[in-house]
């Protein structure tokens, strides 16, 4: 069994650590890019994703001026394991909204409901709530009172309402980190490693994979939603 932790302020060093080491392990579950593992820019993107989470972790309690909150599910057991987390953003002017940020569940645990826990508890406090996944994920979130919006890029907007939030939601600007000094070092290692067209080759492997995602995300929504 497990128990879920809310948080609106940081949470102890150990549990951001083991929270960064899930985004890393489970990059591909996270990233809207869902880049494969196979794929030399693999990474840079655990790089940047786990700075991504990090800046939102540091966040909580408000210190960069965004709403931030976030939920841990601990294994009984192991009290100081953490088995899941889900980091969400409240919309500014909507008391009742929120969105999904970043959510994963330790592979050891997963099929034992700790991601509808972790959902519940959300909803539980913001009941008007926001995400995307990806098609493959639709029918999971259905089956927690989520229901298909649209297409946003290569994942489908879901909403637990049948419309979005009007209000505001803060976010971090995360842009900077893909330009930063580190992923450009990251990104000299690989192309010293595997070579400039290996790389080239991993740019438009990524490409063409979010361009598949992309059009499976319009075709589902379309038939869909008619």
């Amino acid at each position: 069994m497990f128990t879920i932790s809310h948080f609106e302020t940081p949470c102890a060093e150990h549990m951001n650590d083991q929270i960064l080491q899930m985004v890393v392990d489970y990059l591909t579950d996270i990233s809207t890019v869902a880049i494969a593992p196979s794929n030399p820019l693999y990474s840079v993107y655990q790089y940047a994703i786990g700075y991504e989470v990090h800046l939102y972790l540091e966040a909580l309690g408000g210190s960069k001026g965004v709403a931030v909150e976030l939920i841990v599910a601990m294994d009984d057991e192991e009290p100081s394991k953490v088995i899941g987390f889900l980091l969400y953003l409240p919309v500014k002017d909507d008391p009742e909204a929120c969105g999904l940020a970043y959510m994963a569940v330790h592979a050891s645990h997963r099929r034992q409901g700790v991601a509808r826990a972790m959902v519940q508890e959300m909803v539980s406090r913001y009941p008007h709530a926001e995400l995307t996944c990806a098609v493959g994920k639709v029918a999971c979130f259905e089956s927690m009172g989520f229901q298909v919006l649209g297409a946003r890029g290569p994942q489908v907007l879901m909403n637990t309402r049948d419309h979005s939030t009007g209000g505001l939601m803060g976010v971090l600007d995360t842009a900077p980190i893909y330009s930063s000094v580190e992923v450009r070092q990251i990104h000299t290692y690989l192309l010293q490693k595997h070579g400039k067209r290996a790389m080239v080759d991993a740019e438009k492997q990524r490409d063409r994979h979010l361009d598949q995602m992309t059009a499976k995300a319009k075709a589902f929504v379309r038939e869909r939603l008619g």
